[in-house]
């Protein structure tokens, strides 16, 4: 679906919107038939359908109530909330970064104990008179018992001394050996203590920054969400109220044409009579200054003549004089709004001496149609004027038709054009300059 951008720029806001909607309606019929059309492709059975090359086919896999089997996550009672699925994922990885740590905390430190202990064996093995040294006062005391008991019991001793000594380091030993073993447990407990605390300080400082990114990703979402509802709203509301108002018209034209309607057209005759040359305009001149004096030497301004503006010409005089175009109602003078073929900027300039709520109509330069400018507050505006069916109505979907041009004119005198801009028909724009710019029309 392509619209030429010439045509789209002359529509208004409402026709743009109407002619939206229209497209939209057609995009959907035929989604609708291209349904209709695999519906159809499906019901056939499968062998008799022809087989594509390199074909690939999908099933979709059914639940109970033979509907397409679909499952949320999130909407089952047994299913975990997002948080804490993540909380106990970082807590296993947690628990076995742990564990691991503390398996290669024991291996180093079981390494090392062997390694004290055969230092310590060999270096006794080598010098076994050190533990005698370190042991002095112990023998001197040994040796002041000795000396009090009877030749007997020294003798005794003498020959358990050796065998007493080797248990004494054996003892020492093996205190050494649980002093280290429990050393040793302690260091690892309080290391694994620390672990555990920094860890779990981590999670809980990972679960506040997750929980605020969310916090602040849900905030804005709901902005965006609120802004998007907005518009909504908004467009739902103009369009409501462009379907009231174009009800409210629609009955208004049904009363007018159950009066006269369409069916008052004047019949057009085979051969058509050319009307009389229109009278003299009657020109704008600024207030209190008197019309200016044209010199011979000033000609016609006309626009660069081609082959598009001598089929608007001859279009115009063919079609538009029979009905008759241009002229007031019931009169035979040309109507102070309507002009020749002007471009958008000299419709513009004439315009932009006037008053809002001025208006013109101009036989279109791209088109054979009229194209009806008026000012508003905010500016000049435009309609295009489809003039194709004998009658006269703004280019659209389902618009107004009239008679005449001096029909639609009078009609939105009283009736707005857009429910939103409500532009009234109220001043017409007159000829600025001789001769008029229609005349290339009538000659």
């Amino acid at each position: 679906m392509y619209i030429d951008p010439d045509l789209l720029a002359e529509l208004s806001e409402e026709q743009k919107q109407i002619l939206f909607f229209k497209m939209r309606e057609e995009q959907i019929r035929r989604w609708k038939e291209r349904e209709a059309a695999m519906e159809k492709e499906e019901s056939v059975p499968v062998k008799s359908r022809p087989r594509k090359e390199n074909g690939k086919s999908v099933h979709w896999k059914l639940g109970a109530d033979k509907e397409v089997w679909v499952w949320v996550m999130g909407e089952h009672h047994l299913d975990k909330p997002y948080d804490v699925l993540c909380d106990e994922i970082l807590a296993e990885r947690a628990q076995l970064k742990a564990e691991q740590e503390a398996k290669e905390l024991r291996k180093t430190e079981v390494e090392e104990f062997t390694n004290s202990l055969t230092i310590k064996s060999q270096y006794c093995d080598r010098h076994p008179d050190t533990w005698v040294t370190g042991n002095t006062g112990r023998k001197v005391a040994e040796e002041s018992g000795r000396e009090s008991r009877p030749a007997v019991a020294l003798d005794e001793e003498k020959s358990h001394s050796p065998s007493s000594s080797s248990r004494n380091i054996q003892q020492m030993l093996a205190d050494s050996i649980h002093r280290m073993k429990a050393y040793g447990s302690h260091q690892k407990k309080e290391a694994m203590k620390k672990k555990q605390e920094e860890e779990i300080k981590q999670t809980e400082e990972e679960r506040a920054k997750q929980i605020c990114k969310n916090w602040k990703e849900d905030s804005e979402w709901q902005a965006s969400l609120r802004k998007s509802k907005a518009a909504d709203e908004k467009r739902r509301s103009l369009a409501k109220q462009a379907r009231e108002d174009y009800k409210r018209l629609s009955l208004a034209a049904q009363r007018g044409r159950s009066g006269e309607g369409l069916q008052s057209l004047p019949a057009v005759p085979q051969k058509p009579k050319r009307p009389p040359l229109p009278p003299k305009p009657q020109f704008l001149n600024p207030a209190g200054s008197p019309p200016k004096p044209l010199s011979r030497t000033q000609g016609v301004t006309r626009t660069a003549s081609s082959s598009a503006q001598e089929d608007i010409v001859r279009w115009f005089r063919e079609e538009q004089l029979p009905l008759p175009a241009g002229y007031q109602k019931a009169a035979d003078t040309i109507a102070p709004w309507f002009h020749g073929i002007l471009t958008l900027k000299k419709a513009n300039e004439l315009l932009s001496a006037a008053v809002p709520g001025s208006f013109l109509i101009r036989v279109s330069e791209r088109i054979k149609g009229y194209a009806l400018s008026y000012l508003s507050e905010e500016g000049c505006k435009h309609f295009l004027i489809d003039a194709s069916a004998d009658s006269y109505s703004f280019l659209g979907v389902d618009q107004l038709q009239h008679a005449t041009l001096a029909d639609l004119v009078e009609y939105h005198k009283e009736e707005p054009i857009t429910s939103l801009g409500k532009e009234l028909l109220l001043y017409p724009c007159g000829q600025q300059e001789e001769p008029p710019d229609y005349l290339e029309l009538f000659e």
